[in-house]
Order: C-alpha cells, then sequence, then structure tokens
C-alpha cells in the first residue's frame, strides 16, 4: 500500500514536468500498474551505466523514471557527466544531483536512456510525445548504447498508431501544415491549454495521423523535404536495445546483439 500511495503522490509531478499526464486512464490500479512497468525498465536500463561516463537523458514518462534512478546512483556516489534532451529534463537532474553539461563539452555520449510513443520488433521508433523530438534525436545520433526504455503496451506490429509528431518553424508554418497534409495524413497544430504548445526550440509540433505507416523510411525523407520542418518523430534504426517492462514485473529486452 505504501508503494501505491508513493506512486500516486508521483503521478502530478511527472505530468507538472513534461506537460501532459502520463495516464489517459481514471482507472487507479491501471495507473499504478503502468508506473509498475515504466520502473521496472528504468531499472533495468540504469544497470548499463558505469562510474565515469557521460550520459543522455531522455525526456517523457518512463525517462522519469531513470532519471530518478540516476539521482540515486549519483548519491551513492557514481561520478556522471550528462546531456538532458528537454529544459524539463535538465531541471529535474540538477535537482537531484546529475551534472549536466553540453555538447561542447563532449565528443560522444556513452549511453542515452530514453522513452518511446511506440515501438516495433524492428527497433523503429516513434517519439515526440513529450515535445522534444529534435533533441532527442541530436542526443540519439551522439550515442554509442541508445537505449530505450517503455511499458510493453508500447510495442506495436506497425508503426503509426500513435500520430506523428513533426517539429516545424513559426514562419510559414501553415504551408508546411497543408504539405503534411498531401502526404496523406490529419494535422493538427498542438495545443498546450489554449495556446499553441511551443518546444523547447521555440517551435510548433504537429501531430500527424497516418494510420499504418508501412514504408517510414520513405515518409520520413518526404516529411524532411517539406520547407519549414526542422525534424520529425520517425527515429529509424537508431535503437541499439529496447527495454519493456511487463505487467507481471519482469522485463524484456529487444537487441542488443
Amino acid at each position: 500500500m505504501e508503494e501505491q500511495d508513493k506512486n500516486a503522490a508521483e503521478i502530478p509531478l511527472a505530468c507538472a514536468l513534461f506537460k501532459k499526464c502520463i495516464f489517459s486512464n481514471n482507472n487507479k490500479n491501471m495507473e499504478g500498474q503502468s508506473i509498475n512497468t515504466k520502473k521496472s525498465a528504468a531499472a533495468k536500463a540504469i544497470t548499463f551505466i558505469k562510474d565515469g561516463m557521460t550520459i543522455g537523458l531522455g525526456t517523457g514518462s518512463t525517462a522519469y523514471w531513470a532519471i530518478q534512478s540516476i539521482g540515486d546512483l549519483v548519491k551513492n556516489g557514481l561520478q556522471l557527466k550528462a546531456v538532458a534532451t528537454s529544459l524539463h529534463s535538465e531541471k529535474m537532474a540538477r535537482e537531484l544531483g546529475v551534472q549536466i553539461i553540453s555538447f561542447g563539452d563532449v565528443d560522444k555520449l556513452d549511453v542515452t536512456i530514453d522513452g518511446a510513443d511506440e515501438v516495433d520488433e524492428k527497433l523503429n521508433l516513434i517519439k515526440g510525445g513529450g515535445g522534444a523530438l529534435l533533441r532527442e534525436k541530436i542526443v540519439a545520433a551522439a550515442t554509442e548504447l541508445y537505449i530505450i526504455v517503455a511499458d510493453e503496451t508500447k510495442l506495436v506490429n506497425t508503426l503509426g498508431t500513435f500520430p506523428l509528431p513533426v517539429e516545424v518553424v513559426l514562419f510559414g508554418w501553415e504551408m508546411s501544415v497543408r504539405q503534411l497534409k498531401k502526404l496523406g495524413c490529419t494535422a493538427k497544430i498542438r495545443m498546450a491549454d489554449d495556446a499553441a504548445f511551443i518546444s523547447d526550440n521555440d517551435n510548433y509540433i504537429v501531430d500527424c495521423s497516418f494510420g499504418s505507416i508501412t514504408e517510414p523510411d520513405r515518409l520520413q525523407q518526404e516529411i524532411n523535404a517539406i520547407p519549414g520542418v526542422v525534424d520529425n518523430g520517425l527515429f529509424l534504426h537508431m535503437a541499439d536495445l529496447v527495454i519493456l517492462g511487463n505487467a507481471d514485473g519482469s522485463t524484456t529486452m529487444l537487441g542488443g546483439e
């Protein structure tokens, strides 16, 4: 019961940090189960972190638990340096005593732990639900071991049920959205309360519902060819290891060969 009470108390904090609530279901038992699957995946992922490493810190509801655990490692004496993928993750890490550095201070990252909104069996991802896709992709590209943590419900046969986030510059965003729609999606500017959501890079996020994405490589090229598009939430051929937290408390690892 004490663990359940602690989980319930931490839900609003995680929601506030990442600008969206972790859970859409109001059933408290399901919420607690979802937290536990995320925690178990994060706990497995941090075992890959060793003393002296320079690491990347992800953004989102599962990455939240990884950052919490990394803070505990630092408290117990592990020496780490980190680059964060969002201002919220950076703030949280600093408060936990994790040393934050810039890319100007490092050539590469040893390990990055981040979450995903969808994962397929080829380890391709949709990311960006937390609004940090651009910084997440930059960090991922600079990482030796890119680990994705998620609960088991994020594993899908084909990407696309989750709307694909696309980051666009503010100037001419209407034109960018029209061009995105021509690719066959329903495209909507992401909102935060009553105003358009603004990313940490001062851009809009357009959520694009394509349905099943059967040719992700082609779609990524077509999206990124649109003037005004900065990048999109397809993370293809980037993940080295995916760790899924299961409802029974176990974890499943995909990749890592």
